[in-house]
């Protein structure tokens, strides 16, 4: 391609990015005269202004890397943004409209108090597809990475912070929520000092983690439930994500050398006692303490005036997905459901001191699987192939 073809090409990837930036500036607008008309107009003001600064800064961050849209660093520049890069564009646009609620409270009533975890249920979806959608169309990219790196760090800063001043989760939570800017600003900091900066090695965890920790903060949005059972799963889903993060920042630093033989071997033999020791003794774990927990507090598990039947749909799923979680047949799924119920169990049953032991027990496991001895990890396997990709 010539220079005066790069030109032309750089040209139009700026007007077409220019009108999708105003396209979200209108979005804004229309967005902000609903909520004005069903909420409170001081409220959708405040939001207004909140979600066009976070866009201005999605803007920003997109505008300087638009030299990225290309392939590797010697290809040309593709001749337009293509659909990847627009839904990526959309699922920060959602972000933005839910950063619009920050600082102000839970909006109230059948449909309002649903729309900031709907409109961050709707931007994780769409991180499921932009990368999907670049495969298909073959126009995988650099801006595609950074744009999707970029989103998934403001999307867990913006709802960590909203889920905070909500009173979902604790304070604590919020470490997840800025651990990837502390994290690169720890980067900037070493090359500023001229410093050495360590590459880091790709991990399959990372992306799965971020997936799951999304999705719970979707539901800690949702009305659904409150401390403290979100408060208990913040922990447990920060906890492992965060010493990650730790983890990540010796390697990057060159405490951890990865590039020793012996380093390498010591983490293996961590996996190793994982997969062996650490993840079969959390399925264990989790029998006895949901076995503990029903007898403690008695039956049926949901009292009150629920009928007679959802009591035993309850009851049946607890055995099945104890069952499954200890023979390791699909553990991660059988773990997303037992969090399920038991959350829908602590609605009617007060959190008794085996109770947290049991519902970290059953998030660990969703996040790191059933480990050996298992009989069926096909779900493991699909979320290693899917996150991998």
């Amino acid at each position: 391609m010539s220079v005066d073809d790069q030109q032309r090409t750089g040209a139009s990837l700026k007007r077409e990015f220019t009108r999708i930036g105003w396209w979200g500036v209108v979005g804004l607008a229309g967005g902000s005269i609903l909520l004005g008309l069903s909420w409170r107009w001081q409220g959708a003001l405040q939001w207004l202004a909140m979600a066009g600064l976070i866009w201005a800064f999605i803007c920003y961050q997109t505008k300087r890397r638009l030299p990225l849209n290309r392939p590797n660093p010697e290809a040309p520049l593709y001749r337009e943004l293509g659909w990847a890069n627009r839904l990526t564009l959309l699922r920060a646009w959602l972000i933005a409209a839910v950063a619009g609620f920050l600082f102000q409270p839970w909006p109230e009533g059948p449909a309002l108090a649903w729309m900031p975890g709907m409109l961050y249920f709707f931007a994780a979806m769409l991180d499921r597809v932009d990368g999907y959608v670049a495969r298909r169309a073959g126009q995988s990219s650099l801006l595609g990475n950074e744009l999707d790196t970029v989103s998934d760090a403001l999307g867990l800063a913006v709802a960590s912070l909203l889920a905070f001043g909500y009173g979902q989760v604790h304070w604590s939570y919020l470490l997840l929520g800025i651990a990837y800017y502390l994290f690169h600003a720890g980067i900037l900091w070493r090359n500023l000092r001229g410093l050495l900066v360590y590459p880091l090695p790709p991990a399959l965890h990372r992306r799965a983690w971020a997936g799951f920790q999304m999705g719970f903060l979707v539901v800690a949005l949702w009305p659904l439930f409150y401390p403290p059972v979100t408060t208990l799963a913040g922990f447990a889903f920060m906890l492992p994500a965060v010493l990650g993060f730790f983890i990540d920042w010796l390697i990057v630093s060159g405490r951890i050398n990865r590039q020793a033989d012996a380093v390498n071997q010591r983490f293996q033999r961590l996996t190793d006692f994982s997969q062996t020791v650490l993840q079969p003794a959390l399925r264990f774990v989790v029998v006895v303490t949901l076995t503990v927990s029903l007898l403690q507090s008695g039956l049926p598990p949901l009292r009150g005036h629920n009928p007679a039947w959802m009591s035993n749909v309850m009851i049946g799923g607890f055995i099945l997905g104890a069952l499954m979680i200890m023979l390791g047949v699909a553990g991660r799924c059988f773990s997303l459901i037992l969090i399920g119920l038991l959350a829908w169990y602590y609605l009617s049953n007060p959190l008794l001191p085996v109770d947290y032991v049991l519902f970290c027990s059953v998030i660990w496991l969703l996040l790191l699987g059933t480990g050996r001895f298992s009989l069926w990890q096909e779900d493991d396997h699909w979320l290693n192939r899917y996150d991998g990709a």
